[in-house]
């Protein structure tokens, strides 16, 4: 675990490292320690070079690891938690309802002075958590237990009549569609140090939270009777959990826009090669999902350079096939 953790913070420099400028690791290195001493950086080192690793390249890459790592979380909760290897934050709807909630701001150019730049995210977050609210709300007035294929169905419905209302929303977008389509598709254009302290403090938020909630997890994902049988409040569980992945998931996808697939393939990988323990899988989703988000962030922006690609459609195409293989062996092998 500690290579594997050696290796993922070395890729995410190596996907800073990459663009229209070169920035060699050892001055990335040098640059960090004279700036965190307070110290002014070597005059060896171009001073575009410093402005461009500090204020562009590195808040991007930490956005897109702790996007990666908060989503790769998520999926391996509801993976758990549901039994279902297909489980994501697509499956309760937490990105449909947040999708929804920032079309419509992005279509009525609907504006709160107080939140100013926040309104996006805070609409798309606000929008998901009602979703899952709604979703937990009908599955707990069908099934009280909450059993995970009853949680399942009933994400699956409100999924779909949720993306049939963004349909509608998108038909009325006019001169904001493309604006719209490439919120839907994700990009990590334009991140901050301050999207990076609001992604930071979810995604470690959630990997504490869900790490003390392990052992549970590691019991209910043998099945909700078992679980009962030792003595687990299911329900209760079941609705922290859900909440934690709703919160991680809608935090990124508000401030992110839709990103596909992190969630689906980070935790597979983990479960491979470390087994199946939520104490090893949590934290090695978090750090091999944002090292892979930051890897598919750096093809986004130099495959076509000078021109920009959505990040949600590299990790489809890297994502998709990759799942195919896995899911083409896991049936070969029953």
């Amino acid at each position: 675990m500690t290579v594997t953790a050696c290796i993922c913070v070395l890729l995410l420099f190596v996907s800073i490292s990459v663009g229209s400028v070169r920035i060699s690791l050892s001055d990335m290195g040098t640059i960090l320690w004279y700036t965190l001493r307070g110290l002014p950086v070597p005059s060896s080192i171009p001073e575009q070079n410093v402005t461009i690793f500090l204020s562009v390249r590195l808040p991007r890459a930490l956005a897109a690891f702790f996007a990666g790592g908060a989503l790769s979380l998520s999926g391996a909760v509801m993976q758990s938690l549901l039994q279902n290897p297909l489980a994501s934050g697509y499956t309760l709807g937490v990105s449909s309802g947040a999708s929804l909630g920032a079309a419509f701001v992005i279509v009525t150019d609907w504006s709160v002075p107080a939140l100013g730049q926040f309104l996006l995210p805070a609409s798309g977050f606000a929008a998901g958590l009602v979703t899952v609210l709604v979703v937990v709300a009908v599955a707990a007035r069908i099934d009280r237990t909450l059993r995970s294929q009853t949680v399942v169905l009933i994400g699956m419905v409100v999924s779909l009549f949720v993306n049939a209302m963004l349909t509608l929303v998108s038909s009325f977008a006019g001169d904001r569609a493309k604006q719209l389509l490439a919120w839907t598709m994700g990009s990590f254009n334009g991140k901050r140090w301050y999207h990076v302290g609001v992604l930071m403090a979810a995604a470690l938020f959630g990997l504490v939270v869900l790490l003390l909630s392990a052992k549970s997890l590691d019991v209910m994902s043998f099945g909700d009777d078992e679980a009962y049988a030792i003595g687990v409040n299911v329900r209760r569980q079941k609705i922290l959990l859900l909440l934690v992945a709703t919160l991680l998931t809608g935090v990124c996808v508000s401030f992110t826009g839709t990103i596909g697939f992190v969630d689906l393939v980070a935790p597979h990988v983990v479960r491979k090669l470390f087994g199946a323990s939520n104490r090893r899988v949590l934290p090695m989703s978090f750090l091999i999902g944002g090292s892979f988000l930051a890897l598919s962030d750096m093809v986004s922006r130099t495959i076509l350079s000078p021109q920009e690609i959505p990040v949600g459609a590299v990790t489809a195409l890297i994502g998709a096939p990759f799942f195919v293989v896995i899911y083409l062996k896991d049936r070969r092998k029953e």
